[in-house]
């Protein structure tokens, strides 16, 4: 049995207080290997390694010299990608071709922000008449505090990581307590890469790891993947010590598939949108609105094609569906589904626990009642999909902008004017028309309303990690008066 310390300074550190508690494999329900329970002095230990790197090493390299750091830990990643594919997947459930998928091009994020590392450049600014020369340049604002969860742990962690070591920061990552392995795995090749000791350093455990990182007067700014409550919680406490924050929160996502669209190719993607990962993604389509003409149709392809959906082992190429991550989320989920039946939703296909190892759940369609039943409006991060019909397109905008969400959002339909009006109608940070689930490095993501704020990926995501400072030089020989401000 594998047994993880902390990471701090490249290296790894036993928690001071000795304490490690169980990782289990939700494919089995068994023990397979114990993570470090950190405290506040071992977050100390880490965010003190960051800053260090940080003052003498990391901000002071070129931004050519940091890129080719970048390169050259994207090709020890690839080098490992299968390894800790494997382990992410023993640790989350998630299928193994799934987390293959993501850890083979977790290492174009870092080619992608390590050639964007030199490209970060200032402005000349006209100072309106002002005998001066005016310029703003970029500056790295420290140690990056990442709080990640654990459905996609190494994917989710490159998201902020990336554009936080091009920038010139050093991060402190604190993962999910469900599935820490993976990303303690990828941090410890940190130093196989070169990168200097202290650059990436991680701290694992529960809410007293993460609430000491969040609360470190340290820690410049704090990235956080993960649930609307504990969102909350960190960007509050960030907040009191005026350290910004980029939030990639939940969502209640709709894919609305009108009459005209290529229902073979719509009924693929709603699938995909809710039963990839099992449901367990902050942009699973867990809303379908379906016009009316083809909802009946579109309810029976839904809910025959749910029924034959593979559960199995996540390791195995057939499998279509792993088990959830955990028993209590599984309990969770269940709940929910009970819930929404309890609240006039009917039971379409699926909401039942198999009988068999491991913590899988049925793939689980329910038809609302009322566009505001619960299940409409919550997240159940599970492989639950709930449909409504709709009649026309304002309703079916009405119905999707009707939520305190705004992640992610599905069009399907032939007509192409139509999906741009869509576009434009719907609240929400990505919109994907006649595909759905679909993310690379450059394309930005985020969301709007509850869903969070800030950017990752792209180039806007870099100037999360960046400050702006303005630099004025006199060229005059005049003596300004001391009891005026200069505004010419």
């Amino acid at each position: 049995m594998r047994r993880y310390g902390f990471i701090a300074g490249g290296a790894e550190h036993l928690p001071a207080a000795g304490k490690y508690f169980d990782t289990v494999s939700p494919i089995s329900g068994e023990t397979w290997a114990q993570i470090a329970e950190c405290g506040a002095a071992d977050v100390a230990l880490a965010v003190g390694a960051a800053s260090t790197c940080f003052e003498t090493v990391w901000s002071r390299l070129s931004p050519t010299a940091r890129g080719k750091a970048l390169l050259r830990f994207a090709e020890v990643i690839a080098e490992h990608a299968r390894q800790i594919a494997e382990i992410e997947t023993c640790d989350n459930g998630k299928l193994l071709k799934e987390t293959s998928a993501q850890l083979g091009v977790v290492p174009d994020w870092f080619r992608y922000f390590g050639g964007l590392a030199d490209k970060i450049e200032g402005r000349v600014v006209p100072l309106n008449g002002i005998e001066a020369f005016g310029m703003t340049k970029y500056e790295p604002l420290g140690v990056v505090g990442v709080i990640t969860p654990w459905n996609s742990p190494v994917l989710l962690t490159t998201l902020a990581v990336a554009p936080a070591l091009a920038a010139g920061n050093t991060v402190v990552i604190k993962p999910s307590e469900v599935a820490s392995a993976s990303v303690l795995e990828f941090a410890l090749l940190a130093r196989k890469a070169g990168l200097p000791d202290g650059a990436i350093n991680v701290v694992t455990g529960f809410g007293e790891a993460g609430a000491a990182l969040t609360d470190h007067p340290d820690v410049r700014q704090m990235t956080f993947t993960g649930g609307e409550g504990i969102g909350r919680r960190v960007a509050a406490a960030a907040a009191g010590r005026v350290a910004p924050t980029v939030m990639e929160l939940g969502g209640k996502s709709a894919n609305i598939v009108f009459a005209d669209a290529n229902l073979d190719q719509a009924e693929a993607g709603v699938l995909a949108g809710i039963f990839g990962a099992g449901g367990q993604t902050c942009i699973a389509g867990s809303r379908t609105l379906i016009q009316r003409p083809v909802f009946e149709a579109m309810r029976a392809r839904l809910a025959t094609r749910a029924g034959r959906i593979r559960l199995g082992d996540p390791m195995e190429a057939t499998t279509e569906m792993g088990p959830l991550v955990s028993a209590d989320h599984r309990k969770l989920v269940v709940s929910k589904i009970a819930a929404a039946v309890a609240g006039g939703a009917r039971l379409v296909a699926g909401g039942n626990a198999p009988d068999r190892p491991g913590y899988f759940l049925e793939p689980t369609i329910v038809e609302a009642g009322d566009a505001q039943d619960y299940i409409m409006q919550n997240e159940v991060f599970g492989p639950v999909l709930a449909l409504y019909p709709f009649d026309t397109e304002d309703e079916a905008v009405r119905i999707a902008n009707a939520s305190p969400y705004g992640l992610a959002a599905g069009v399907w339909s032939r007509d192409v004017a139509r999906c741009h009006r869509m576009v434009d109608a719907l609240k929400a940070g990505t919109v994907w028309v006649n595909m759905y689930r679909a993310m690379t490095f450059n394309m930005p993501f985020g969301g709007f309303k509850q869903s969070g704020y800030g950017r990752l990926n792209g180039q806007e995501a870099i100037m999360n990690y960046l400050q702006t400072k303005a630099v004025w030089i006199d060229r005059s020989d005049r003596v300004q008066d001391p009891f005026s401000l200069k505004t010419e």
